[in-house]
């Protein structure tokens, strides 16, 4: 039987892993979807006042620490925010919002993140998504929807050796896995560098 989760314990319990690039699962992160006109100047001010982050353009997003900011897609906004202040930021964006016609949900508990470190973890990357992995196509601030091998995934460049992935909690174990198998891989000339 599964046990329940605690505020402090990760989707896999903070797996660890090492090869091209160092591969940590990270701690439960608050993520909120925001939903709504991205050109109203209240949606677009009540997402960035919770998150202190601001607006990203399209295929972008800036995550600092556990705040942060993504572009989703024309009308959707991820917002990161402390898991503490999950509740919290949940009130104060649906009292800013409410005479507009926005959605604000909680994906927190549904969702488990990744990080990749070391300049490996682009190739690691491009081995698993049909994303475009190379540096001119993604830069540092880049955030995608895409997919890693079967499942879909949120992706992020936050420098040219640090990545982040959302996937599904309920995959985090394959993710894992994908991730592992990527880094522990023989390196292959997929930018041009030489194996």
């Amino acid at each position: 039987m599964s046990e329940p989760v605690t505020a402090s314990v990760s989707a896999l319990g903070g797996f660890r892993g090492d090869g091209l690039a160092r591969i940590e699962e990270g701690p439960l992160q608050g993520m909120i979807a925001l939903k709504g006109d991205l050109a109203d100047a209240k949606i677009r001010n009540a997402a960035t006042g919770v998150t202190g982050i601001d607006l990203p353009g399209p295929l972008e997003g800036t995550i600092e620490g556990d705040r942060g900011l993504a572009w989703m897609a024309p009308d959707e906004l991820l917002l990161f925010v402390p898991y503490a202040e999950v509740s919290r930021t949940m009130g104060t964006l649906g009292r800013a919002l409410k005479a507009r016609h926005a959605t604000v949900a909680d994906l927190s508990d549904a969702r488990a993140v990744f990080r990749l470190y070391g300049t490996g973890g682009r190739e690691v990357m491009a081995r698993l998504t049909p994303a475009d992995m190379a540096p001119a196509a993604f830069r540092p601030g880049g955030f995608r929807r895409t997919r890693l091998a079967q499942v879909p995934a949120a992706i992020w460049c936050e420098s040219n050796d640090r990545f982040g992935v959302i996937c599904f909690r309920s995959v985090a174990v394959y993710v894992r896995d994908l991730l592992a198998a990527a880094t522990a891989a023989p390196s292959a000339d997929y930018f041009g560098r030489g194996g």
